[in-house]
């Protein structure tokens, strides 16, 4: 597959998270952290036709000593966007981090609606809410950080669980299905069976501040990979748009005791059957490990950004390679979205770049390769038999 791309300079604007709102609009979090470097912490609101086209249509920037937006996801169906913002350092002395924040996308202007505190932290903690999720029908929300996860109702932002607790690992990602959310931590993926509508229609136990606990359905572990590597890491996981029989992750791998300087750090991406809990496909993308990941809404296609910056597309049925766009940031890409129509892809980086990707409107056939290739190869062994059956009758 060909596509074009380009990169777009945002001076003084370090980016961490991304969204769009809309198939042309989409919403960058960066700045400068809680460090006093100068450089604001903000939330802009961009508008796209295609690759080449990057308007600045608002921008929110927020309060001295807060915390750059660090994750951010859309509703699926509302003008609104949950971003994952640690407050200031007065305020987290105080016990109060209002890290969970909603805000409307509306009339090309940002505006806060609500907060909630999920992560409670000292002014020495250094964690903050690296996911943020929605799930499929918006009714549920994933926020986690290292090591606590809580899932919301939305838009209430009341628990609809009991917080998730890791021991073992640090989180990464959540996914949601229609009926299951899976965590992958470094060390396993915990599959959780969401609430019933019975257990969602009984609010007395959430009125006394104690709903339910999630139940674990499953644990499973990291999977065998090729090569002989120390082990490997879930770094992200996401289910099918449009079959929650197949889900993805990336598996980040840590190179064997006797690595040389040049030793990769090879990075995978598997396909999953999730009635079985097996790997039926596995594929290496990089040699360096992958920073961030997503999949398209049609369902067609997985992006991945590399440590070693390179921005990569792969086909999300064969996983076989589309394109690799190589030097995509001169820093490592931090966050990866396709938008809603799944013809655009967006990547950012802390080098203050955003780069568009137009995804070609007859990029299907480009996964077509893989089905031609395996049906020549069909054709050649069927003519090769058949040769050597004539032979052996005397035909030839």
């Amino acid at each position: 597959m060909r596509t074009k791309h380009t990169s777009h300079p945002l001076p003084s604007f370090p980016v961490y998270s991304s969204a769009f709102v809309s198939s042309t609009d989409f919403v960058l979090g960066g700045g400068g952290g809680q460090s006093k470097t100068g450089i604001k912490n903000k939330l802009r609101l961009y508008h796209t036709e295609n690759d080449k086209t990057l308007e600045l249509v608002s921008e929110l920037e927020l309060a001295a000593g807060e915390d750059a937006p660090m994750s951010i996801a859309a509703h699926p169906s509302r003008d609104e966007i949950v971003c994952g913002i640690n407050s200031s350092q007065e305020a987290l002395k105080s016990g109060e981090n209002q890290n969970c924040r909603v805000y409307e996308v509306k009339d090309s202007k940002i505006s806060l609606s609500t907060t909630r505190s999920t992560l409670v932290l000292n002014d020495s903690d250094d964690d903050y809410q690296r996911v943020t999720t929605f799930s499929p029908d918006g009714r549920y929300l994933a926020i986690a950080g290292t090591h606590d996860l809580s899932v919301l109702e939305y838009p209430t932002l009341v628990p609809a669980a009991r917080p998730i607790h890791v021991d073992k690992g640090e989180i990464f990602d959540a996914t949601f299905s229609s009926k299951t959310l899976v965590v992958a931590t470094t060390v396993n993926m915990l599959v959780y069976a969401l609430p019933s509508d019975e257990d969602s229609d009984s609010s007395e136990e959430r009125k006394e501040g104690q709903p339910a606990a999630l139940e674990l359905l499953r644990t499973i572990d990291r999977p065998d990979l090729p090569g002989k590597d120390a082990g490997s890491s879930f770094r992200a996981a996401r289910f099918h748009p449009h079959d929650e029989k197949v889900l993805y992750t990336v598996m980040n791998t840590v190179p064997p005791r006797t690595r040389t300087k040049s030793s990769p750090r090879r990075a995978f991406i598997c396909k999953w059957d999730t009635d079985t809990w097996k790997v039926t496909k596995v594929r290496q993308v990089s040699d360096r490990q992958v920073t961030c990941f997503d999949i398209s809404p049609d369902g067609k296609w997985l992006a991945f950004g590399s440590s070693d910056l390179t921005v990569g597309v792969v086909d999300a049925q064969f996983l076989a390679p589309q394109f690799n766009i190589l030097k995509a940031h001169d820093f490592p890409p931090t966050t990866l979205r396709f938008n809603p129509t799944s013809d655009k892809l967006i990547s950012g980086s802390a080098d203050n770049t955003v780069r568009i990707v137009t995804i070609p409107s007859d990029a299907a056939s480009g996964s077509s390769w893989s089905t031609w290739l395996l049906f020549i190869v069909a054709l050649l062994v069927a003519l090769f038999a058949y040769m050597a059956h004539r032979m052996s009758t005397g035909g030839l």
